[in-house]
């Protein structure tokens, strides 16, 4: 085979391009984390020094500089991950989409079906990571590639779900509804306004400081690592998990034919004996090996995981709502506390006329699931699902009258500690300095930080004693205690150079 030596130095010079452009896309100043001094950043003054020690100690800190949070809602199918993704949905300055990976998986594995083949669960998560990559970065031309047919002038009334985000139902992507609005009806978004114009949608997206995607087609959180890890991205993943034993109930009165012999197990007692079972331990394998990973705080996980139990959420909205956005570090939109209480006291007769709403007795319908499975069906449940049912907090029963006493709760009380990065709660204790601390707002411009998760204050800024409103919910400072919900401070030795300081050490529960 004959290669002249032009075509040689051509392939040469085209690697090399797309090394440099990986290597800049990597490496752009934008994306660091170290403030420079400056007075817009509260500057540095004299821990100047010291405080580009800990950047270059801590270099792998990358950052988005736009401030730009992007928001993962990992969920599977009746999960109550519709719920979730109102509580975003509703913030005035969230972009937020529904289940787009749809579009990748009836593009790439047809029928609807769950691919189990190696290799199409290999190109599914490939392309479903690229998608959520682009559009994270508002870049919603990318989706087009997957929507049948194809849009035409960035123009498509396909979207999957159009109806389900409000960004998408108002301007400037839809003049028929004003941006107050707490209740659009999904159906009335999909008929009162026009086709869907990609490029409005984009405007939209960018207009806004966050963006959060909601998906139950990828199984595991392991497999978005890749964006997790990604410096472009500013990634906070919301694990929502729900007892398979209520996931089985839901999943049998809403997807009928898929799940037909389990409602003639129902109906007859008896199991048929062609039940295809994957339909229930695969939910409780992919819960087992993504909440394995999560609570094992793997170092590529610090700051961006949060575990939530749809039922603790059912049980307490508005209060597990806070704790979500705390973990975000985003403020809770009024809108969003308006909507949780106007669609979390509704009827559950209701929400069984509408599959995929979000108006019912959120609380009541946490444990419903109790009065609609057979006794031997959650019996199978909890014999193929024993450790993802302990690791969660869901008791198990022994026998049909424990299973149908409403009286006493199945839901154990079980406290998911977010795992998050010393800086984040360095920052987060800063705050409450009060006013003889100037820097409180500078994420933490004037600390440091040691190999022993060390945080230390400048004395001449903040004094221990005006840490001592703490409390146990962070953002109520009437209690008194040192205690946060994230961990404590105590007094602790500074490491050389910081033994001129005050210093705090942040236990971690």
């Amino acid at each position: 085979m004959q290669c002249s030596w032009k075509a040689v130095i051509l392939l040469a010079l085209a690697s090399i391009a797309i090394q440099y452009t990986a290597i800049r896309t990597f490496t752009a100043k934008p994306f660091q984390i170290c403030p420079v001094p400056n007075p817009l950043n509260c500057g540095l003054g004299q821990d100047t020094e010291a405080f580009e020690r800990i950047c270059d100690e801590y270099s792998y800190f990358t950052y988005n500089i736009s401030r730009k949070t992007h928001i993962l809602i990992l969920a599977t199918t009746r999960s109550g991950s519709s719920f979730v993704g109102q509580l975003f949905n509703q913030h005035s300055d969230v972009f937020y989409l529904f289940e787009p990976l749809y579009h990748v998986q009836t593009t790439l594995i047809p029928r609807l079906s769950h691919s189990k083949s190696t290799a199409d669960r290999r190109v599914m998560l490939g392309a479903s990571r690229d998608l959520l990559r682009s559009l994270y970065g508002c870049d919603l031309y990318f989706l087009e590639s997957y929507i049948k047919p194809q849009p035409v002038n960035h123009t498509t009334d396909k979207l999957f779900r159009r109806g389900a985000s409000k960004a998408l139902c108002s301007p400037p992507v839809c003049d028929t509804f004003g941006p107050s609005e707490v209740n659009i009806e999904e159906g009335d978004c999909v008929k009162k306004c026009a086709a869907l114009n990609m490029t409005l949608a984009t405007e939209s997206c960018k207009e806004r400081r966050h963006v959060a995607i909601k998906i139950v087609r990828v199984p595991e959180i392991g497999d978005l690592r890749a964006l997790v890890e990604d410096p472009r991205l500013n990634l906070k993943i919301i694990q929502l998990v729900r007892d398979p034993r209520g996931i089985l109930s839901s999943r049998i009165e809403t997807f009928r034919d898929t799940y037909r012999l389990w409602r003639i197990w129902r109906a007859t007692g008896r199991k048929p004996y062609n039940l295809d079972l994957t339909q229930l331990t695969v939910v409780c394998e992919d819960f087992l090996n993504s909440v394995s990973t999560g609570l094992s705080r793997p170092h590529w996980l610090k700051g961006k995981y949060m575990l939530v139990r749809y039922e603790d959420l059912a049980r307490n909205p508005l209060e597990k709502t806070k704790e979500i956005y705390q973990f975000l570090g985003m403020t809770l939109d009024k809108n969003v506390v308006k909507w949780i209480q106007t669609n979390t006291r509704g009827s559950n007769e209701l929400s069984a006329k509408h599959k995929y709403g979000t108006v019912r007795d959120s609380a009541a319908n946490a444990e419903s699931w109790r009065l609609k499975l057979s006794y031997d069906m959650v019996d199978y449940t909890q014999t193929v699902c024993p450790q993802i049912l302990h690791q969660l907090g869901y008791k198990t029963v022994n026998s049909p009258e424990e299973l149908k006493n409403m009286s006493v709760t199945l839901v154990q009380d079980r406290t998911f500690v977010p795992f998050l990065f010393v800086f984040l709660l360095c920052r987060h204790f800063a705050g409450h300095c009060g006013a003889h601390c100037p820097y409180s707002s500078c994420y933490c411009g004037h600390t440091a930080f040691d190999q022993a998760n060390t945080c230390c204050w400048n004395a001449s800024h903040c004094r221990l004693g005006q840490l001592k409103t703490l409390t146990a919910d962070p953002g109520d400072t009437s209690k008194g205690s040192t205690h946060s919900s994230f961990g404590h401070v105590e007094q602790a030795p500074c490491h050389p150079p910081y033994h001129a300081r005050l210093c705090l050490r942040v236990v971690l529960l």
